[in-house]
């Protein structure tokens, strides 16, 4: 296990490039664009080679109780030299006493379960490209002016509060929501990223809203591709095959730590924002 030819620094702007070939290299959909938006909300290591980026990771704060690790690749013909461990390590160290949660492939399970990680649920993934589906009602797009709103939502869903995120969400895509007497009941978001869109978070009460705001969502995006990431248990998975958006499979959802945060009882994640952010 021979290190010595790479180093070891913070990620910057200018890693940005090799680090979408690298993740295109693995089969990821990433553009430039979703690597910044990480970026934008993360602490980022990278391992060089010659000056060459070879291996990266992220750890993405969510307030003082809880964080995500994510973007942890290492290049094909670097793997089994120790760089997804340390770079992985590194991202603990930053994220300090808080909860940690990520989402494994079945190749970074083993090293996972030895950092302290434990599985919780499996993650399924969605997509397609979108047929003809009708607009439900009670269902509208909202703006910004909501994200106090929605924010409070997030944090009540996901146990952590995710306020920059949702400002990232404000500004990258759109929100729609569905409205009762006491006001916004449930969210969703979309956002262009990788190979089309995606729609996530969405945050709702019941699987029945949960359909509905995707639908909302879908019905104006016949013929584009579209994704959608859902927990195991969020029951959707046959209705989203019905509308043509196919399960490809899914990483493993894993937490190392407690947070100090409870979730809500009244509303939960029915898709996540993504598999790098929850």
């Amino acid at each position: 296990m021979n290190t010595q030819s790479v180093t070891f620094e913070p990620f910057e702007a200018h890693h940005l490039e090799e680090a979408t070939d690298l993740s295109r290299a693995a089969g990821w959909p990433h553009r430039n664009e979703d690597w910044a938006m990480i970026w934008s909300l993360s602490e980022g290591q990278v391992a060089l080679e010659g000056g060459r980026v070879v291996g990266t990771a992220f750890m993405t704060p969510f307030g003082r109780t809880c964080a995500t690790l994510n973007a942890i690749i290492v290049a094909e013909a670097m793997r089994g030299r120790g760089l997804g461990r340390r770079l992985t390590t590194t991202a603990l160290e930053q994220a300090g006493d808080r909860e940690c949660r990520l989402t494994a492939t079945a190749d970074g399970l083993p090293l996972y379960k030895k950092l302290g990680f434990v599985a919780t649920h499996d993650v399924r993934q969605h997509q397609g490209t979108v047929g003809q589906i009708s607009a439900p009602p009670a269902v509208e797009w909202i703006g910004s002016e909501h994200l106090p709103t929605l924010t409070v939502l997030d944090r009540a869903a996901f146990g952590a509060d995710r306020a920059a995120l949702m400002n990232a969400l404000a500004g990258e895509g759109r929100f729609a929501a569905i409205t009762n007497a006491d006001g916004i009941a449930a969210f969703a978001a979309v956002r262009a990223f990788g190979r089309g869109e995606v729609v996530g978070p969405v945050v709702a009460e019941d699987r029945g809203q949960a359909r509905a705001l995707i639908a909302f969502i879908l019905s104006g995006m016949q013929g584009r591709f579209v994704r959608i990431d859902i927990p195991e248990d969020a029951g959707l998975s046959p209705w989203l095959e019905g509308l043509g958006l196919a399960h490809v499979g899914g990483p493993v959802a894993m937490l190392r730590g407690a947070s100090n945060i409870p979730g809500s009882t009244n509303v939960r994640i029915f898709a996540l924002a993504s598999q790098a952010l929850g």
